[in-house]
Order: C-alpha cells, then sequence, then structure tokens
C-alpha cells in the first residue's frame, strides 16, 4: 500500500487507513491522520466536516476498495487461476507482509468493526458495505473458475471469513501458522467447489 501520488484529502483517508490498521480507531487521533499524511491540520475541518467518523468510514470504504481490487490483480498474476490458488494469493498478502515487516497490522475494516459497530451505526454501515465490496469481485472469480452460482456468495464470504480470522490469530501469536494452516486445509476445499469448466480469462 502506497500513499504517494495523492492529494491532501486522499493522503489523509489513506492515512487513516494505515493508522486504523495498526492501532485501531480509538488510538487514532484526527492530529496523528494529519501528520502521518504530511498534511496541514487546518486541512483536516476543509475535507472531514464530519469529523473523524466521517474520516474513519471513508478510510474503511477505501480498505474495502482496495482488497477489491487485489482479486483482480492476484487473478492477472495466475498462469491458470484456481479457487484454492486465488486464496493461497490472499493469504500470502499477509504472510509476506508479517515475516518482512512484523505483526504490528491487521485489516482496517475489522479493527473497525471491533472499535466502533456497537456505538456507532455509520461506522458499522462502512464496514459491512466494505466487506460486500471485497466479497463481490471474490465471488465473480469463483464463478469464473467453475463455481456453481448458488455457491459463490457463501464460498466467498467463507474465505474472507477465514482470512481475517487467520490475521487475527497470527497477530496474537506473532507466528503465520494460522494463515498457512487456512491456505493448506481450504485450498482443496475450494478447488473441490469448481465443478463446472472454467471460462478463462
Amino acid at each position: 500500500m502506497t500513499g504517494s501520488g495523492r492529494g491532501p484529502r486522499e493522503r489523509m483517508v489513506f492515512s487513516a487507513a494505515q493508522l486504523i490498521r495498526r492501532d485501531g480507531v480509538t488510538a487514532t487521533g484526527m492530529r496523528d491522520v494529519a501528520t502521518h499524511a504530511s498534511a496541514p491540520r487546518g486541512s483536516l475541518q476543509h475535507y472531514f466536516p464530519g469529523g473523524k467518523e466521517q474520516l474513519v468510514n471513508e478510510a474503511v470504504a477505501w480498505a474495502g476498495r482496495y482488497a477489491a481490487k487485489r482479486v483482480d490483480r492476484f487473478l492477472a498474476e495466475m498462469p491458470r487461476p484456481t479457487p484454492g490458488g486465488l486464496f493461497a494469493a490472499m493469504v500470502r498478502q499477509w504472510t509476506d507482509e508479517y515475516e518482512t515487516s512484523g505483526f504490528e497490522t491487521g485489516c482496517p475494516v475489522a479493527a473497525a468493526t471491533v472499535d466502533c459497530t456497537a456505538a456507532t451505526e455509520s461506522t458499522r454501515v462502512a464496514a459491512a458495505d466494505a466487506f460486500a465490496c471485497w466479497n463481490r469481485p471474490v465471488a465473480r472469480a469463483l464463478g469464473e473458475m467453475g463455481v456453481p452460482s448458488g455457491r459463490t456468495e457463501a464460498l466467498a464470504t467463507l474465505m474472507i471469513g477465514a482470512l481475517e480470522g487467520a490475521i487475527l490469530i497470527a497477530r496474537a501469536e506473532r507466528d503465520v501458522r494460522a494463515l498457512n494452516c487456512v491456505a493448506g486445509e481450504l485450498g482443496p476445499l475450494l478447488d473441490g467447489c469448481a465443478t463446472e469448466r472454467p471460462t478463462g480469462r
């Protein structure tokens, strides 16, 4: 993830997502975001008149779009896409990060869900929308790889849910064991669901 090449508003949304994935929503202050984004403090009120709640919600939405775009990138890098291969690529994004940079960060959508959804309805909606935004391209890709249409959305939810749970366990254990576990166990199951001839890409 990179925030380069963006204007101040976009940089602040990006920075909010990065700080939330590291520290959670409660510990992320508006001034912290401005500093991380190298943006003037006065621009916060200009770009986000709804305050921290608006900024958090936009950061969550950005994270959902980012995850959705990654799906197409993973598929483009696979000579012959398979459901298990797609899930392995989704998991590998996190194992690579943790093995390279440590276990300090997680998914900003999950962090916002844990921190805010009980008290902030707009953030709950933003998180639900972000997960749906991510789920759609995964389900679409499964269908293109031969998974029957009646199962694609459920299996996409299974993949994302397993990944999010494994991320939490990995951060708690400071180990990628759980991520490798879900990739190894779910991969064959997902491939077994592709009963139709893939359409190819």
